[in-house]
């Protein structure tokens, strides 16, 4: 017996029972996407990159963190049509975070997004799957968040038959801000897209951003390193000490990092992260100096556009140890904790470039 057939509230509709859906390919207008290197398939980045990188990359680069579609209709439901050739699956982790998407509204007065629903991907989906959920019925803007460990070949979105569409609204902050860290920053373990520290700063601070975590191979490779030296952004923030072998191997090459992408960038705001989670690191304390020698090494030859944000502060309040799910990965908790710890500096940031 299985517990869907126990609780029927756990059951996953996942069948499309409408005859007057329209269906549209999501990489094209009114749809707009985010995030995204190039689509059909979504990548994160270019795939001659990852392949010159090695690695996990060539697998990684298509996992659709971040990724987002925005758009307005006047639909009552929202239907997709997934495609993928493999579906992730962690053991601990759920399928809400890592196969499936999730929905927010977005009010183009207040500039708030709320959340509206999910779109829950099956747990044995190996070619993809079928989805439908009731949208707010009205005319709306929409952000779809595409999930955080799985690739996406195709999507399709279907809504009502004669549906109206309009241009959606644009982030605020418009250009925007390249995350390059680890699993963490990837999106393990938020039980949906909507969860991570990223997604919550973008909805507290109307911002765009490129979610470049890619689990366990962060390395700042030189390939890399230049790479990320040549995006368009506002603001680059550095969260990839997890994926250091050990501190010898973080302090070879963190302030190198620092040090080309500001050759290339002398007045992009420049974010220091520590991990969340170093007491749980016989090498937590090691690593985290060297995050915080490159930030006073910076600060010392006169950059004042450097910042650091210690780890250390971030989980620092009651049930400290209810913040992850296996002593490394936060939950949602852990995530919104760790947003918290960084919102101040990023407001500060914004109200100086803006």
């Amino acid at each position: 017996m299985k517990i869907t057939d126990v609780d029927k509230n756990l059951q996953i509709n996942n069948t499309i029972n409408k005859d007057d859906v329209v269906w549209y390919k999501a990489d094209v207008f009114p749809f707009k996407v985010y995030g995204a290197y190039s689509t059909s398939p979504y990548k994160r980045i270019p795939t001659d990159l990852a392949l010159k990188i090695g690695n996990n990359m060539e697998y990684l680069h298509t996992n659709t963190a971040g990724i987002r579609i925005r758009f307005r209709t006047s639909s009552p439901y929202l239907a997709l049509h997934v495609k993928w050739d493999q579906q992730t699956v962690f053991y601990h982790m759920a399928t809400t975070g890592t196969s499936s998407f999730d929905v927010f509204s977005y009010d183009t007065v207040t500039h708030k997004q709320s959340f509206v629903i999910p779109v829950i991907a099956p747990c044995d989906a190996p070619q993809g799957f079928d989805g439908v959920v009731d949208l707010l019925g009205r005319m709306q803007d929409y952000i779809l968040n595409f999930p955080h460990y799985n690739n996406v070949t195709e999507l399709y979105i279907g809504v009502k038959e004669n549906s109206e569409f309009e241009e959606s609204a644009e982030y605020l902050n418009r250009l925007p801000v390249v995350f390059y860290g680890s699993s963490i920053t990837q999106g393990a373990c938020a039980s949906r897209p909507g969860n991570t520290y990223i997604n919550f700063l973008s909805r507290w601070l109307d911002m765009d951003y490129i979610n470049l975590g890619f689990a366990g191979n962060c390395l700042a490779e030189q390939e890399m390193a230049e790479y990320l030296s040549g995006l368009k952004m506002s603001v680059f923030v550095s969260d990839y000490d997890h994926n250091a072998p050990e501190p010898e191997f973080l302090e070879k090459n963190h302030y190198k990092l620092y040090e080309i992408i500001r050759r290339s960038n002398p007045d992009l705001p420049y974010v220091l992260l520590s991990r969340p989670n170093y007491i749980f690191d016989l090498n937590g304390d090691a690593r985290r100096k060297v995050v915080m020698e490159t930030f006073c090494k910076a600060l010392n030859n006169g950059d004042r556009n450097i910042y650091f944000i210690d780890g250390a502060s971030m989980f620092a309040q009651d049930e400290y140890d209810a913040c992850t799910v296996d002593l490394c990965h936060p939950n949602d908790l852990g995530f919104y904790r760790f947003a918290q710890a960084l919102y101040p500096t990023f407001k500060e940031i914004f109200k100086k470039i803006l």
